[in-house]
């Protein structure tokens, strides 16, 4: 009876070649779902990897792979470990450039890697739709700014199909939504309830030309906004604030930084942006005595009595000067000691404490009774999120002349922007000329109210995303917990380090808030970041003028006179600055692997990259995609003879050249793994990558036809490269397994992106380590450094080792290394460098 195709799932690749069983019904049968034609559909290999050949095979591989990556999604289960990465989710601008590129080409690597590790991934994407720009372009345009949003989102949801990103998209969330804006809405309301949003008066930052209220946080150094670049203004109104305070130092928001892993800096501007938490907050209530003299708002305005500080002429040389220029007085409340220590006096139950037993005690007490008590820094203020525009999530709040502020009810959620309103108001919400929508009825008392006209920041929005991913269409609740208990926190989270101070700190705020509330477990939304820096285009700016130039507008040899001086430079990429790049032009010139590889290989993520294509990494990258196209060739050539690989033929001398490739394929997994889970550096994992392909394009063709090695090494190899090329890999690996090529056992069916991740082999574990080496720098000592005992021969393994070293970091990055010398006999290496 023939076996069911099921028990063959795990039968050696030999077997399923075996002519006898080949030819049988069976055999075709099995065949005809297990084996992948090529981008021909013929099974013709080409030999050159020419870039029509690339062009075909990428054309050939994307949809397979998309369409793999969202039935994969759909079908696994939850008994496997899950891994959560998480890139930042774009403004919907209409086009994608190259730091969009950049920061999703690493999250789409990262999810097919911790796939083929056996993770159940997700890696969703979605949009931050609300905002100035959108609402700036449509007054501009006299449209709609949902109609100008929607129609960006397809455009950009096109092209980030056409880069062959694989990310969830059934999960997709767009903040502009009702069905997500409700939920944002929810938690304000939930914030409100729990003391922690509030309405006061205050003078605040006012944005002249984007006609809105800033964060202290969204001003920068000089006083201009931090979008439009406008001086800011001073203004007395009425905003919303979220009490971020609360949450400085008691609820950990800076405590718990120290259990993070370390952010590229990143904690550290956290914690000194929130300060030194050696302070507490009281909320008082002020009582007016008005003698002779009326006191007005117009006179004494409410703002006057915020963010005071507590006077106490005791202790503070300025507090006592201050006293005694008023002529007020007060009574001593603190004795000094002969020790030289300090403790309270004329404080009720509180003397006798000394200074810092007397702090808890108050603090505790003011939390007993909800007067605050939380521990704070002077410099963190609370989140002011009032927006005075249109395109932005409606804050749930009415205004009632007998309740004064109310919450609308959860019921009655979502608040939906009116369809369209006048968007030239000027110092006021544009919602507030929508009058059928802002008059409405009290929900405490049913009487008549006013709904509030201010919209919120859109970093309320962003504040919580990487939760609804979770649960992107529940209609109950944000998500269910227990799915949000499964995948948080995010392990990791990749974009630009411009975010590093107010999307994370607001991030990591509604996180231990939605914690405190019971809604989720994990107080911490992110495990580890990966920032990433900038690409950076050649700019040409006249001295004189500040003019930026084309490259093709100058003729530098011309330029002579100093008017005429050019400032070359490298900036970020801009049109305004004529050093941008459209990723489709490079895409079409180079292809998506040629453009993942070089994003990946130019540089560490948290570095710039300094776009020149003709002296960087993309040279580069173009002879390794051809060489291991040329690898699969030789080997293809190989087996076309007919040779059946026959170790017992391989002569002493070659078995030890098959034993080298056995520990260069162990020593490569073993660090490209490191490298893809552990400090990111994928440049360095493709360095070595490419130390591997040396090693098998060196190899003598005895030992190519003969040895295991060989083929394992291979289809480590084009595995290893899978998540970074998976075009090209997806061809080499059917290149491989199709028609006798190579003959190890394969117990995994399907393509390249479904296969295992290889590890090592417990052999090559059980081995001595590691040497220490000696590392001269033009002939003088300067340290050493432990490498494996495996490649401590291998000049170039060794060479990236010392670069990548605290040592060669210290000594050699910023030289220019001219030849390295690797001692045959000793454990010495000798870098000769410019002085």
């Amino acid at each position: 009876m023939a076996a069911p195709l099921s028990s063959l799932a795990q039968c050696p690749l030999a077997v399923l070649r075996c002519g006898s069983f080949r030819d049988s019904p069976l055999g075709r049968s099995v065949l005809s779902r297990v084996t992948r034609t090529l981008f021909s559909q013929t099974g013709v290999w080409d030999k050159d990897y020419r870039p029509e050949i690339r062009q075909k095979v990428e054309q050939w591989w994307h949809p397979r792979i998309m369409e793999q990556w969202r039935k994969d999604s759909l079908e696994e289960g939850s008994n496997k470990k899950k891994f959560y990465v998480l890139s930042m989710f774009p403004y919907p601008s209409g086009r994608l450039h190259m730091g969009h590129v950049r920061v999703y080409t690493i999250s789409d690597m990262i999810g097919h890697f911790q796939r083929m590790r056996g993770h159940q991934v997700l890696n969703p994407m979605g949009f931050d739709a609300f905002g100035l720009p959108a609402e700036n372009a449509a007054i501009e345009r006299g449209l709609d700014p949902e109609d100008w949003t929607r129609n960006n989102i397809v455009s950009m949801r096109e092209q980030l199909d056409s880069l062959g990103l694989c990310f969830n998209w059934d999960r997709e969330v767009t903040t502009c939504l009702p069905d997500y804006y409700m939920w944002t809405q929810y938690l304000f309301v939930k914030l409100f309830e729990a003391g922690l949003a509030y309405q006061k008066e205050a003078v605040v930052n006012w944005d002249p030309v984007d006609q809105t209220v800033l964060a202290d946080e969204q001003v920068d150094e000089s006083g201009r906004s931090w979008r439009s670049g406008a001086v800011v203004e001073q203004k007395l109104l009425t905003q919303w604030f979220i009490k971020t305070t609360n949450y400085a130092k008691v609820c950990s928001l800076l405590d718990a930084l120290a259990d993070l892993p370390e952010w590229y800096g990143v904690k550290a501007m956290q914690a000194n942006w929130i300060g030194e938490c050696t302070g507490c907050n009281f909320d008082f209530k002020l009582k007016v005595i008005v003698t002779n003299l009326m006191v007005t708002d117009h006179v004494c305005p409410s703002c006057f009595f915020t963010l005071c500080l507590l006077g106490i002429p005791d202790n503070s040389e300025e507090d006592l000067c201050s006293a005694r220029a008023l002529n007020l007085k007060w009574s001593s409340v603190l004795k000094s000691n002969p020790d030289g220590t300090q403790t309270l006096i004329n404080s009720a139950e509180f003397s006798g404490l000394s200074r810092t037993e007397a702090f808890n005690s108050i603090t505790q007490k003011a939390r007993e009774l909800k007067v605050g008590g939380h521990l704070t820094s002077s410099k963190l203020r609370d989140w002011l999120i009032s927006r005075q525009r249109y395109w932005g999530t409606p804050i749930p709040m009415v205004h009632c002349g007998s309740c004064g502020p109310v919450a609308v009810p959860v019921k009655e959620l979502p608040i939906t922007l009116p369809k369209m309103v006048s968007l030239s108001g000027k110092g006021a919400s544009p919602l507030e000329f929508a009058h059928d929508w802002v008059n409405c009825k009290c929900p405490r008392c049913k009487g008549p109210a006013r709904r509030e006209t201010d919209t919120m920041d859109t970093f309320v929005d962003s504040a919580w995303y990487y939760f609804r991913y979770t649960d992107p269409r529940n209609t109950q609740r944000p998500f269910e917990r227990h799915l949000a208990d499964h995948w948080l926190p995010v392990d990791v989270y990749i974009g630009g380090k411009e975010h590093a101070v107010m999307h994370l700190y607001y991030a990591r705020f509604f996180s231990h808030f939605c914690r405190d509330q019971g809604f989720v477990t994990h107080k911490e939304p992110f495990r580890k970041l990966l920032v990433q820096g900038l690409i950076k285009g050649q700019t040409f700016k006249r001295a004189n003028s500040g003019q930026y130039l084309k490259r093709e507008e100058i003729d530098f040899t011309g330029m002579t006179q100093s008017a005429d001086k050019l400032e070359i430079t490298w900036e970020k990429m801009s049109k305004s600055k004529h050093n941008g790049l459209d990723p489709q032009d490079v895409v079409q010139q180079y292809g998506v692997d040629t453009v993942r590889l070089y994003i990946l290989y130019a540089a560490p993520p948290e570095q710039d990259i300094l776009w020149n294509v003709k002296t960087d990494a993309l040279p580069g990258v173009l002879r390794w995609q051809s060489r291991l196209w040329q690898l699969v060739t030789k080997l293809r050539g190989a087996r076309s003879l007919g040779d059946f690989p026959n170790p017992s033929l391989l002569k002493k001398k070659e078995q030890t050249e098959a034993r080298k490739i056995w520990q260069n394929k162990n020593y490569a997994i073993q660090e490209v793994t490191t490298h893809f889970t552990e400090d990111f550096l994928f440049n360095a994992g493709i360095s070595r990558l490419m130390g591997l392909t040396n090693t098998l394009s060196s190899a003598t063709i005895r030992v190519l036809h003969h040895s295991v090695e060989f083929e394992e090494a291979l289809a480590a190899l084009i595995l290893m490269t899978a998540p970074m090329a998976p075009h090209l890999a997806s061809e080499l690996w059917a290149g491989i397994i199709q028609n006798n090529i190579i003959f190890i056992q394969c117990s995994h069916f399907g393509d390249v992106l479904q296969q295992p991740w290889p590890t090592v082999d417990p052999e090559y574990l059980e081995t001595p380590d590691f040497v220490e080496l000696t590392v001269l720098v033009n002939n003088k000592g300067c340290g050493k450094v432990t490498v494996p005992v495996q490649v401590s021969k291998d000049l170039e393994a060794v060479q990236r080792l010392v670069l990548d070293s605290e040592l060669g970091q210290t000594h050699l990055s910023e030289r220019k290394v001219k030849k390295v010398f690797l001692s045959p006999r000793t454990a010495l290496i000798n870098f000769l460098i410019d002085e």
